[in-house]
């Protein structure tokens, strides 16, 4: 199974409803496709408060590789990556991803 990760440094003026707006329309991506289940994400309330900015998280859980590879080539889910960059304080460099095989 693979675990997508992604965190993101949403900027100060974005709102709680888009944020929740992005989450569900990539939720119901993977949702949708096969191979892909188990969407999760929300605000961080770690007691550490080590997150540095990325404030917001999800995780995607996929069968294998190729699930993933779905999920990465289709088309909505490409919108609703572009609306984090979008949103991402300095834009790609506002969001990290981590992919691990567990």
């Amino acid at each position: 199974m693979i675990r997508h990760i992604v965190l993101t440094r949403f900027k100060p003026d974005t709102s709680d409803e888009k944020i929740a707006e992005i989450y569900a329309g990539l939720a119901g991506v993977a949702k949708r496709l096969e191979g892909a289940q188990d969407f999760r994400g929300g605000r961080s309330e770690s007691p550490e408060q080590i997150e540095r900015g990325y404030m917001h998280g999800f995780t995607i859980d996929f069968d294998d590789w190729a699930a993933l590879q779905r999920y990465s080539d289709d088309e909505e889910h490409k919108s609703y990556g572009a609306q984090l960059v979008e949103n991402a304080v300095g834009g790609i460099d506002g969001i990290l991803v981590l992919d691990l095989d567990v």
